[in-house]
Formats: C-alpha cells, structure tokens, sequence
C-alpha cells in the first residue's frame, strides 16, 4: 500500500460507506404498538465488528483508536461497559446471538465451523414471520455449514451483499460495500414494513496491512499493551494494524446511519453496535479472560432510550435475540436463556443479570484428533471464575505452532522471543489449571490466578458451586457428564493432519461420539 494518511484513510472509508448515496416487558401485540413510534413498530439495525474488543473504542479512552459513529449511537443511547458475548470464537458466538441460547445447549452450533442444526429457533427468522424485512450484509453466521444443517439461507437471514467497492484502502480489508449493500436492502423494503438488518463487518479479522497503522499517522505510544503481552515495537504496531481495520467497520456504520437519518427511519430503529469476540491476539481471542470476552457495546433507540447513560450492568448476547423480538412484540420462545434488556433500556431500570456465563469449545484444528480445549466461566462484577475441563491439554493448540492464535505479527514475535519473554510465552500457551479465579477489578488482564491462594478459597467454591449450578439448568454437557460428545462434532475449516490423529474435514470423530 502507498503511504496513507489518516484523513484519506477516513475520506476512503466514508466514501465507501456512502458508495450508493431479562427483566424485560412481556413480547406481544400491544407491546409493539406502545414501543412503537406512531404506532409504527421498529427496526432494528445490528451491527457486529469481527474480533472487535474492549476497550478498544474512543469512547471507552483507547488512546489510537477513532470510533466517531460507534461513540455517537453510545452518546444518544446507552454505552455498556460490561458486555460479553457467549463465547471467545465467531461461529458459536454469533449462534448465540441468533438464538438466545449459550453454546452447551447448541449441539453442533456451540463448537467453532462446525454446522448449524435448523431445528433452534433464531430471531431473523421469527422476525420474518412476524412481517419484518430481513437480510444482512458481510458476515452473518459463520464460519461453518448452515446447508448441512438443513438450512436454506444463512440463519442472519437472505443475504444482501451483492455490491462490491473498486478498490479498498488497505489489504486484508473485504471489498463488501457494506453501507451500499444496506441501502440496497432498504430500497427493496414493502411499504410499510419494518426491517431488521445485521450489519457483519468483516473487519478487523485479520490479516492485517502491516505498518499500515503507522504509515496512517498513527504513535506507537498511543497503543495501549495489556500486561500479558510483550510491550514492543512489533505488537504495538500490531495493535495500530487493528484500530485501523476497527476505524474501517466504524465508517461503514456511519454511512447506515446517515442513510437512516434521511430516510427519517433513525428514531425509529433499535441501533446496536458491537463486536463478536475479543481481540486476535495472544491470550485474547479464543480464550475465556476478558480480552477475550468482553467487547464493546452501544445501544440506541431515538427517544425511547434516554441518551448519555453508561451502564455497568452485565449483559450477556444471549440477551439480544429475546430483546429484539420483545420490541417487536414477539413472544420470545420459552427455550431461549437469554433475558430481555428492553425494560432496562427504556426506563433505565438495573439489568437482568446477576452474573454471566461464557464457555468455549473447539476453536480450529490445533490438537491431536481435532480435539478443543473446552471450558466454561461465570462472570461477576468484579470476578472471573474458569473451570478447564481438560487441563491437561495445551489451551493454546499443541506446540510449536499453537493454532488456535491467529497468526500475525504479535504471536511471531511472541514465539521468536521466548526466552526474553518466558513469562508471557507460558501465560499465553503454556498449560493452565483447572480452575482460575480473577479480581478483574484490580487485574483486567487476568495475569494473577487467586484460586489457590487460601483467602480467596470461599470465593472460588462459591462461583465454581453457582457455575456448576447453572450449566446443569441449561443442561450443558459439560455439567451432566457428556460434554465429549462436542469433540466428536465436525469441522468444515481448513485441517491439520500433521497434527496426528482424527483429521476427516465435515466428519464426525465416531471416538467421541454418545
């Protein structure tokens, strides 16, 4: 890439953007006529960044990083800064989203690029029943096989991607003209109808432009390292690689909104912006600590959602699915675990939840026979609780490549400078205990494990009795004693078999199997 200022980085990426231009109520009928506008009911527009996580917005006082449009829905609406989405990986994830339901209780869909069974219910589609104009752009569920799971179109809904940009700033930038491709979707909207729309920004998965943060504009001082990694030119510019490809998303989202906004759709639409897992970097992605899990999150709703709120209440994205259809007046369905937030965003009333849970399964073929690392964690307020279930495994995928981290610049010079650094190498891969206990008000970083340490001993039973307590009410496998049955689910991904062992691509590993 040529030299690239910030201002043209941002002049390409608004011009991208504009390239065609639960505590909750009870869902019904009259439910949607009084969270209506002018008896109208409304829209609903999710917008979900690839590997976007906290803190990373300049709301949030990321130094390095520009949201503009996401701080602007978190200004006139709610900003939250203690979201979680269900699982550290895309394709359970976002499973979640769809279905208001955790990983455990997903069969297939709780495990990474695996397939999606169509007997869950997912949200887009009851919408679609209840008269909503439906259809995303970008990523909706994935990766994985939705038609093996008996699917017609992806569970988001039909896709709207047709429409492509002539060129893009950056490499590792998808040439999706997101903004183009909502416009589109609107323009083909029935008179009348409302529409629910998600918004999957490719960015900023990697790979990234290398030294294209720093060609920007960008200080490496203003990169923020957490303390489990190496603080070193090569992982700050890493870190500036990413906000760029986060700055892409954000424009794209400010081209939805103005097109929103002419329209005179935008007071009348339920905007929610955040990211689907945490950053792809060492001991953040695919892992249960909170640069993992945690990600930001902004909710606005026109003068239904009393704006400049930040709330500190735990949310869960299991949360969104029973949310959405209570807006709409939609009877969430009985099985979905998720809570809906809407009481809390429209009288600014305390959350639905006490505590959270996450878990992870397989993320990509990174150990002997295609197994995973699964775990799963209940998330206070100022507690983390992780309970590993096979810990005798490397959480990191079997060395020397450790796939389960995404490669790139931060990981490369991680493993090259193992000895410089072999504290954060064994943090980062090395093998972990069974059971883990954070202060994540003191450490957000998750570097001192308190569950050994006889103070802090109460603390751990009592989160490790309460997790336990509600995997088993989910019926999670993990809980009842059969949650091998996730290793034996098969993955559509790329395979390893150098790794040893069961390496069959869209097979089921019968060693594992009930």
């Amino acid at each position: 890439m040529n030299p690239l200022s910030r201002r043209r980085f941002l002049e390409n990426a608004t011009r991208g953007a504009l390239g065609l231009a639960g505590l909750g109520l009870t869902g019904s009928q009259n439910a949607a006529a009084a969270n209506s506008v002018q008896g109208r009911r409304p829209n609903i527009l999710f917008a979900v960044a690839d590997d976007w996580g906290w803190p990373f917005a300049s709301i949030a006082g990321a130094k390095g990083v520009n949201t503009p449009h996401f701080d602007r829905v978190a200004r006139e609406g709610v900003f939250f800064t203690h979201a979680f989405c269900a699982a550290p990986q895309c394709s359970p994830n976002r499973a979640a989203i769809l279905t208001g339901r955790h990983i455990g209780q997903l069969e297939e869909a709780g495990t990474h690029s695996s397939l999606f069974p169509n007997k869950f219910k997912v949200y887009p589609s009851l919408l679609a029943e209840a008269g909503y104009h439906v259809g995303f752009t970008g990523k909706g569920w994935g990766p994985g096989e939705w038609k093996r799971g008996g699917w017609s179109e992806n569970p988001a809904g039909p896709e709207c991607g047709g429409l492509k940009l002539a060129d893009v700033p950056l490499n590792g930038i998808a040439p999706t003209d997101y903004a183009g491709n909502f416009e589109a979707f609107l323009a083909k909207r029935p008179e009348g109808a409302p529409f629910c729309f998600w918004y999957g920004g490719q960015e900023p998965h990697r790979k990234y432009e290398k030294g294209s943060g720093l060609r920007s504009g960008k200080k490496l001082e203003d990169a923020p390292v957490p303390a489990f990694l190496p603080d070193d030119a090569a992982v700050r510019g890493d870190m500036l690689d990413y906000f760029l490809e986060v700055e892409w998303f954000d424009a794209q989202l400010g081209g939805m909104l103005k097109k929103l906004e002419s329209l005179g759709e935008l007071e009348n639409t339920i905007v929610v912006v955040t990211g689907d897992n945490g950053m792809s970097f060492p001991r953040a992605k695919a892992n249960l600590y909170e640069y993992g899990v945690r990600v930001p999150l902004a909710i606005r709703w026109g003068d239904r959602v009393k704006p400049g709120r930040t709330a500190d209440d735990l949310i869960s994205f299991v949360d969104f699915a029973p949310t959405f259809l209570d807006a709409a007046g939609v009877t969430p369905p009985t099985e979905m675990s998720g809570k809906s937030l809407l009481g809390m965003l429209t009288s600014g009333t305390p959350g639905p939840n006490e505590c959270v849970v996450f878990g992870r399964e397989r993320h990509s073929h990174a150990r002997h026979d295609n197994v995973g690392y699964p775990g799963r964690a209940i998330r206070t307020r100022e507690r983390l609780f992780i309970r590993n279930y096979k810990p005798d495994r490397w959480p990191a995928g079997d060395p020397e490549e450790y796939c389960d981290i995404d490669d790139g610049p931060a990981k490369t010079f991680l493993l090259k400078n193992r000895d410089k650094y072999p504290a954060l190498f064994d943090l980062a891969v090395g093998k972990r205990p069974e059971m883990e206990l954070y202060d994540v008000g003191q450490s957000p970083d998750c570097i001192k494990n308190l569950a050994d340490v006889p103070e802090h001993r109460d603390m751990r039973e009592q989160l490790k009795a309460k997790l336990t307590a509600v995997l088993t009410e989910q019926k999670d496998p993990r809980a009842i004693g059969t949650g091998d049955v996730f290793d034996s689910y098969p993955r559509f991904g790329a395979m390893r078999p150098k790794l040893g062992g069961f390496a069959k691509q869209g097979a089921y590993n019968p060693d594992f199997q009930k």
